[in-house]
C-alpha cells in the first residue's frame, strides 16, 4: 500500500520541544501520543496507544463539573516517566465537546498555549497543525479533508492545496483504504471513536513499507452534534520491525533443531524464513558432508560442488516445499554462492548486480525462475559452526514482497542462520557418526547369506530409526560338517557404534566356536565366558582412563542374548539352545504355527548358570523362524501382541520364504522400527536315502579293502567316477586310522548333499566322507620325518581335499573331509 507521491512541504520538526500532546477518550484510554510526549515521558506511541493514561503515567481522567462542562482545565500534577522518575508538569486538558459529557480529551503536558479562548485557541491550533509531531487530519461530514498537520504532510507527501477537499482514497492507495474510510464513516454515524488499527503504506521518500497506527475520533459542535472526524497517524514501523525480528528469532530457536535429521533441520530453517522473512529460501551444503567427510576448517575458494538439502518458495499466496534431496550442482568461482563461501561473509545483492545477473544469465532455468517469481533482492549467508564451513543459505524476495532486503535485514539473516548452523552441525556430526556405525554394522553382518544344500534360507534386517541409531542385532548361517547347517540370531543390548562393535565380536566368536562343532549349549557357555571377559576388559579400560566415556554404551557391561541351532539333514533333527532370547516359531507342513518349548537360559554375561538344549524333528515342508525382540516389540503394542501377530502371520500360506519375510515385516513393522529387527527363516531339505551311504566297519585291517571297494561302487552309482582316485585314498587313510587308533563301533559314511538334477549347479556340489569311532581322542596334523613309518595320513587327506576336520559326538568322534565337485569330475550319464 502506498501514499500518493507529491512534493512534500515543510514544517518544523518538533521532536525536541518540551511540550507533549496526548489525546484520550472519556475513560482516559490513549488514542494519540505525540513525539513530544515520547521525548518527555519516554514511552513510544506503540507502548502508549490503547493503554490507560492512569496506568501508564499516573494521570487520572480530568474531573468534570456539571454535565455540560466543555471548558479546559489547567493543573500542575506529578507525572511518572517510563524510567520511574516523577515529574511535576503543567497539564492542560481540553475536552472534545458534547452536550452531556466530554467524549475525550486533548492534554498538553508541559508549557501550554494557554486557555483556548481567542488567541490561546489559535495558538493551540497552530501548534497542533504546524509544530506538533502528531500526524492528524480533520475531515468534514462528507469525509473530505479540511486540514492536515505538517507531520501528516510529511507522511503523505501531498501539500495542503492538493489535499483540502479531497477524500482519503484520492491520496492513499491500497486495499486497506476502504476499511479506513468505513471506520471514519462509522464514527460519523455513531459518534463513537474507533479503536486504533494498523495500516501499511509506503511513503514517497522511502523504499520500505511503513506500519502506521491509525485512530479516529468524532468532532462535535456545542450542541454535541458530530460534524466531522479527526484521524491521527503514528509511525510504529521500527517498533513493529523490532518485535517481528525478535519473534522470528524466537521461533527459530523453538523450531529449528527438533531432530538430528540433517534434511529435516534444513527444512525447519526454510519453514521459519518463508514467508515471514523471505519469499524463497534454500540450504546448500557441501556434498562431502553427506558422505561422512569432515567439514572444511575455513573459507572455501574456487568452484564448489553443493547439494541442496532443503528449498521452500512462497508464490502467489501459498508456500511450496521443493523436493531436492538428490539435487547437486557445481557453483563456479564467480557465482554468488562461491563468492560467499570464499569470503566467509554474508552478501546483499539486487538482481541487477553483476555477480547475480551474470550467474542468472548462465542458466536458462534460472532465468525462467527469476522471471516467474519476479525476484528482485538476494541475501547469501555462509553456514559456519564451530570454526568450520558447512555450506550456504540463499534467501530472496520477489514480487509477493515489494520491499527489498536492506542492510538491517542482512544482520537478521546472519543471526537466523547462525542459530540454525549449530543445529545443522549437530545433524552433520550425527549423520557422520551414524554413517560410520552403519558401515561398521553392515560390514559385520553377512554380506551374502549362505544358501546351503540342506535348507532354504531367507532373512531380513531392519536398522533402527535415526533417533535411536544402529543397534547390535545380528544373524548368521554357518556351514557345518556333514552337510549340517548352523543358525544363529543374537542381540546386543544398546545402540550406537559400541553395540555394533560388540555385535561384531560376538558374531566372529560364534563362527570360530562353531568351526570346532560344539553342541549348542556348549557354544553358548563359551560365548558367555567371552562376554564376561570383554566386559571386564572394558571396565578396566574405563578405570585406567578417567576421560573414557563411562556410559553404558561405551562397552562396559556388555549384555546380549543369543539363540544357536544346528540342523542335521541326514537325521532330519535340529538341536538348539538359547541365552535369554525369544523362543523360535515352528510352522508345520500343515500351516500350524507354534512357539517351541525351549529352555530360556540366562542372557550372556551373567555367568555361573547352565544352558540347556532341546532336540526336535523338522519335517520336510516345515519352516523354522528365528528373530530378535525388535521385530515383535514396539511402542504401538506390547511384546505379547507382537508375538501373537508373528505367529498368525507365519501361519499364513506363502509362495516362498522371501514372500513370507516381506509379509512379516509389513505386518509387524509398518513404520520404521525404534529398535533393530532381524528375521531368519529356514525351510529344511532332508537328505534322501539316495544321498547318504553308510557302512559299519569291523576292526580288522582287511576291512580297509572292502571299504574302498564299497566306496568306489557307490561313486559309480552317483556318477562320480572322476573323484574315485582321491576318494579311495581318503577312505583308506581314515578307515585305517580308525582301526589302528580307535575303538569299535566304526562307521564310514559318504554324503552328497545335492542330488542329481538339484537346483544347485554342478560346480557347487560337494562329496563328504566321514569316519566315526567310539574314542574321543582327536587326531592332530603333523609333518612326518624322512624315516617315519606313519604320520602322513592326515597330511595326505588335508592336501587332497578342500576341507577337513574333526568333531566330538556323544559316543566318540568323527573325522570328516569334503571335496568340491567340478564339472570335470562328473561322468556323463
Amino acid at each position: 500500500m502506498t501514499f500518493a507521491q507529491s512534493p512534500s512541504e515543510g514544517g518544523a520538526d518538533p521532536a525536541g520541544r518540551p511540550a507533549g500532546l496526548v489525546v484520550t477518550d472519556a475513560r482516559g484510554v490513549v488514542l494519540a501520543w505525540s513525539r513530544g510526549a515520547q521525548h518527555l515521558l519516554g514511552y513510544t506511541p506503540a507502548h502508549a496507544v490503547g493503554r490507560s493514561l492512569k496506568d501508564l503515567v499516573g494521570l487520572p481522567p480530568p474531573a468534570v463539573v456539571g454535565p455540560g462542562a466543555r471548558e479546559e482545565i489547567h493543573r500542575v500534577l506529578p507525572v511518572r516517566r517510563r524510567d520511574g522518575r516523577l515529574l511535576t508538569l503543567p497539564v492542560s486538558s481540553y475536552p472534545l465537546a458534547s452536550d452531556r459529557a466530554p467524549q475525550g480529551w486533548v492534554l498538553v503536558l508541559g508549557p501550554s498555549p494557554g486557555p483556548l479562548g481567542g488567541e490561546g485557541r489559535e495558538a493551540l491550533v497552530d501548534w497542533l497543525l504546524n509544530r506538533s509531531g502528531t500526524a492528524l487530519t480533520v475531515y468534514d461530514a462528507e469525509l473530505r479533508c479540511v486540514c492536515q498537520s505538517a507531520a501528516m504532510r510529511r507522511i503523505t507527501g501531498v501539500p495542503d492545496d492538493l489535499r483540502r477537499g479531497r477524500g482519503l482514497a484520492q491520496v492513499v492507495h491500497g486495499a486497506g483504504v476502504a476499511d479506513w474510510e468505513r471506520r471514519m464513516r462509522r464514527v460519523l454515524e455513531t459518534g463513537e471513536e474507533q479503536v486504533a488499527f494498523d495500516f501499511h503504506a509506503k511513503p514517497p521518500t522511502v523504499s520500505r513499507t511503513h506500519v502506521y497506527t491509525v485512530a479516529t475520533a468524532p468532532l462535535r459542535d456545542t450542541l454535541g452534534r458530530t460534524f466531522g472526524v479527526c484521524t491521527t497517524v503514528d509511525d510504529v514501523t521500527e517498533e513493529r520491525l523490532t518485535r517481528e525480528r525478535l519473534s522470528l528469532l524466537n521461533e527459530a530457536g523453538a523450531r529449528i533443531g527438533s531432530t538430528l535429521d540433517l534434511v529435516r533441520t534444513a527444512q525447519e530453517l526454510t519453514e521459519v524464513a518463508v514467508p515471514q522473512f523471505a519469499d524463497f529460501a534454500r540450504v546448500d551444503l557441501l556434498e562431502g558432508l553427506l558422505r561422512g567427510d569432515e567439514p572444511a576448517p575455513g573459507p572455501i575458494s574456487g568452484a564448489v560442488r553443493l547439494r541442496r538439502i532443503a528449498e521452500r518458495v512462497w508464490f502467489e499466496g501459498s508456500s511450496e516445499e521443493v523436493a531436492v534431496a538428490s539435487d547437486a550442482d557445481v557453483y563456479l568461482a564467480s557465482s554468488p554462492a562461491a563468492l560467499c563461501l570464499a569470503s566467509g561473509s554474508s552478501a546483499l545483492y539486487r538482481t541487477s548486480d553483476p555477480a547475480v545477473s551474470n550467474w542468472i544469465a548462465a542458466s536458462a532455468a534460472r532465468q525462467a525462475k527469476v522471471r516467474r517469481y519476479g525476484t528482485h533482492s538476494w541475501i547469501l549467508v555462509p553456514v559456519r559452526a564451530r570454526g568450520t564451513t558447512l555450506g550456504v543459505v540463499m534467501l530472496t524476495r520477489a514480487r509477493d514482497t515489494p520491499d527489498s532486503f536492506e542492510p538491517e535485514d542482512l544482520a537478521l539473516a546472519e543471526e537466523l542462520v547462525s542459530r540454525a548452523a549449530v543445529c545443522l552441525d549437530n545433524a552433520v556430526r550425527f549423520t557422520r557418526e551414524r554413517t560410520a556405525a552403519l558401515a561398521l554394522q553392515r560390514s559385520l553382518l553377512p554380506q551374502g547369506l549362505l544358501q546351503p544344500a540342506a535348507a532354504a534360507i531367507a532373512s531380513r534386517y531392519l536398522p533402527a530409526s535415526n533417533r535411536t541409531g544402529v543397534g547390535g542385532d545380528w544373524f548368521d548361517v554357518i556351514e557345518l560338517s556333514g552337510a549340517r547347517v548352523g543358525l544363529v540370531v543374537g542381540d546386543v543390548v544398546g545402540h550406537g557404534i559400541h553395540a555394533a562393535a560388540a555385535m561384531g565380536r560376538l558374531r566372529t566368536a560364534v563362527r570360530a566356536l562353531a568351526d570346532v562343532d560344539p553342541t549348542p549349549e556348549e557354544l553358548l557357555t563359551r560365548l558367555d565366558d567371552l562376554v564376561i571377559r570383554l566386559s571386564a576388559e572394558s571396565a578396566g579400560a574405563i578405570s585406567a582412563d578417567p576421560a573414557h566415556d563411562s556410559d553404558a554404551e561405551s562397552g562396559a557391561g556388555i549384555e546380549a542374548t543369543c539363540l544357536y541351532a544346528v540342523y542335521d539333514p541326514v537325521s532330519g533333527r535340529c538341536s538348539m539352545a538359547r541365552a535369554g532370547h525369544p523362543a523360535p516359531v515352528l510352522v508345520g507342513p500343515d500351516g500350524a504355527a507354534s512357539f517351541l518349548d525351549l529352555p530360556a537360559g540366562p542372557p550372556l554375561g551373567l555367568g555361573g548358570l547352565p544352558f540347556e538344549s532341546a532336540e526336535l524333528e523338522l519335517p520336510e515342508g516345515s519352516v523354522l523362524a528365528l528373530y530378535t525382540d525388535g521385530l515383535v516389540e514396539s511402542r504401538q503394542h506390547g511384546i505379547g501382541q507382537g508375538l501373537d501377530n508373528l505367529r498368525r502371520t507365519l501361519a499364513t500360506p506363502a509362495v516362498s520364504l522371501e514372500t513370507l519375510c516381506d509379509r512379516v515385516v509389513e505386518t509387524l513393522l509398518p513404520v520404521r522400527p525404534s529398535d533393530d529387527a532381524a528375521l531368519l527363516l529356514m525351510r529344511p531339505r532332508p537328505l534322501g536315502p539316495d544321498q547318504v551311504a553308510v557302512w559299519n566297519i569291523s576292526p580288522d585291517p582287511a576291512a580297509v579293502a572292502r571299504a574302498r571297494a564299497q566306496s568306489l561302487s557307490q561313486l559309480g552309482s552317483w556318477g562320480l567316477e572322476g573323484v574315485s582316485f582321491v576318494t579311495e585314498l581318503v577312505v583308506s587313510e581314515l578307515v585305517t586310522n580308525a582301526i589302528r587308533y580307535g575303538d569299535a563301533p566304526i562307521q564310514l559314511r559318504l554324503i552328497i548333499p545335492q542330488p542329481s538334477g538339484s537346483p544347485a549347479s554342478a560346480s557347487t556340489r560337494t562329496l563328504i566322507c566321514e569316519v566315526s569311532d567310539s574314542t574321543s581322542t582327536a587326531p592332530h596334523l603333523r609333518r612326518a620325518r624322512a624315516f617315519d613309518e606313519g604320520g602322513r595320513g592326515l597330511l595326505l587327506v588335508a592336501q587332497l581335499t578342500d576341507r577337513w576336520g574333526t568333531r566330538q559326538t556323544t559316543t566318540g568322534k568323527t573325522i570328516w573331509c569334503e571335496q568340491i565337485l567340478g564339472a570335470d569330475t562328473l561322468s556323463p550319464r
